[in-house]
């Protein structure tokens, strides 16, 4: 099975930018959408963005976009999100996440996720 390894949380200032990993073990990404996911403190988890596997479409929430970019690495069975302009409001932690039993169209939407990272942390500072 997958599992999968977030790295490259922190703490920043407003403003600032911060690049998060999230490297899959144990297979590959292959036909598997890839996405982003946070959750602040009191709050439910919040879908943040999506890729798909061949084609590369992306899908980003109204909260991040234009700020964040998603990107992946099949060969290096990596996915990447590129954090820029970061804001307070998106401290949280921050879990990416694998899809690989429903079609792109489901995981650009946020659902079928089954394989999940442990999180890692944003901090965004005044």
């Amino acid at each position: 099975q997958v599992q999968l390894v977030e790295s490259g949380g922190g703490v920043v200032q407003a403003g600032g930018s911060l690049r998060l990993s999230c490297a899959a073990t144990g297979r590959t990404f292959s036909s598997h959408a890839g996405g982003w996911f946070r959750q602040a403190p009191g709050k439910e988890r919040e879908f943040v963005s999506a890729i798909t596997w061949s084609r590369r479409v992306t899908r980003y929430a109204d909260s991040v976009k234009g700020r964040f970019t998603i990107s992946r690495d099949n060969a290096r069975n990596t996915v990447y999100l590129q954090m820029d302009s970061l804001k307070p409001e998106d401290t949280a932690v921050y879990y990416c996440a694998a899809n690989s039993r429903y079609p792109d169209y489901v995981a650009l939407t946020g659902g079928g996720y089954n394989y999940w990272g442990q999180g890692t942390q944003v901090t965004v500072s005044s």
